[in-house]
């Protein structure tokens, strides 16, 4: 890849230099390191001028310290004459609020997310799987969206042989994501009637559809604290399902997550390494990485050349 670089914060460095490797090229030399009171320090030490680069870096938790990262080391390459700035988020954090609801006086924090990216210098935005499709609008910029279904349900099928499979989506948010699972895995589909009363707290509160006798699958783009895929789990299996097994793209894994995760009647839970997991989630048995590191290494190469990446959700 001709007159590009890759930089990489140090929440995905491992993923960041495992895309460098696929891609024939060594991560740039910088310095992301924190000042003694913990001030995030960029220095940027090979020349960029005239470059296209690109920046790995996921704004999981340390939510604020990794963010900073990408701004300053964005800005770093904007002040040092990089011809373009293309951010790699495989996961974009901040972007639960994504609209104010009504009567409550909230950030949408997701565009505030977006326009501090613009000020930095970035100038494209690769991610993966936003928890809403249309914070991609607040960026002044193409945004590049990924999506990880077609690999966590191949690693799904091939992994168990499926009876009378049906996805079933874990509250009414996450319908559309459950369809375009149902349709590609050529099964029948449901959805949990849930009512969120604070962040992270939900209560079942019924369900549409047939799940009797059934496996089913709950999607969704990401797993926090897992209440509500655990409770998901529970109300389908009191129903009659056979099994159930959780493909999600996110693995935040907040709290208590993983007990919740290890104590329920969960078969298993494949999640992708757009977040670094914990010791604790690589202990639990019910967890399989599937990792999505081809995916951004060939999204990369086809921009590099101008390319579309339209067809790489499979």
């Amino acid at each position: 890849m001709q007159n590009t670089k890759i930089f990489a914060g140090n929440a995905v460095k491992r993923m960041a230099q495992a895309i460098g490797t696929s891609l024939g090229m060594e991560l740039g030399r910088a310095t992301v390191a924190q000042f003694s009171d913990g001030e995030v320090r960029v220095e940027i030490d090979e020349s960029v001028a005239g470059a296209n680069v690109f920046i790995i870096q996921s704004t999981c938790a340390p939510s604020a310290h990794n963010i900073m990262e990408l701004r300053l080391l964005a800005d770093a390459c904007r002040r040092s004459d990089a011809a373009s700035i293309t951010a790699v988020i495989p996961y974009f954090g901040y972007a639960r609020q994504d609209r104010v609801p009504r009567s409550k006086r909230t950030p949408i924090s997701a565009a505030l997310m977006m326009r501090d990216l613009n000020t930095a210098g970035v100038s494209r935005l690769v991610t993966m799987e936003l928890h809403a499709a249309q914070i991609a609008a607040s960026f002044a910029g193409p945004v590049r969206h990924l999506y990880a279904s077609h690999l966590l349900g191949a690693a799904l099928t091939d992994t168990y042989e499926l009876h009378n499979p049906v996805v079933v989506a874990p509250d009414a948010g996450g319908v559309v994501l459950a369809v375009k699972y149902a349709e590609r895995l050529n099964a029948g589909f449901g959805v949990v009637n849930k009512y969120r009363s604070g962040p992270n707290v939900s209560e079942v509160k019924g369900f549409t559809g047939e799940v009797e006798d059934c496996d089913v699958i709950l999607v969704d783009d990401m797993i926090d604290t897992a209440g509500t895929i655990t409770a998901a789990a529970k109300y389908v299996m009191d129903l009659g399902a056979r099994r159930v097994f959780v493909l999600a793209t996110h693995a935040v894994l907040s709290g208590p997550a993983i007990e919740r995760i290890t104590a329920s009647c969960i078969e298993a839970m494949f999640v992708t390494d757009t977040i670094p997991l914990s010791e604790a989630a690589w202990g639990c048995d019910k967890i399989r990485v599937v990792s999505v590191v081809p995916l951004f290494v060939e999204a990369m190469r086809r921009l590099h050349t101008n390319g579309s990446i339209n067809d790489l959700d499979g």
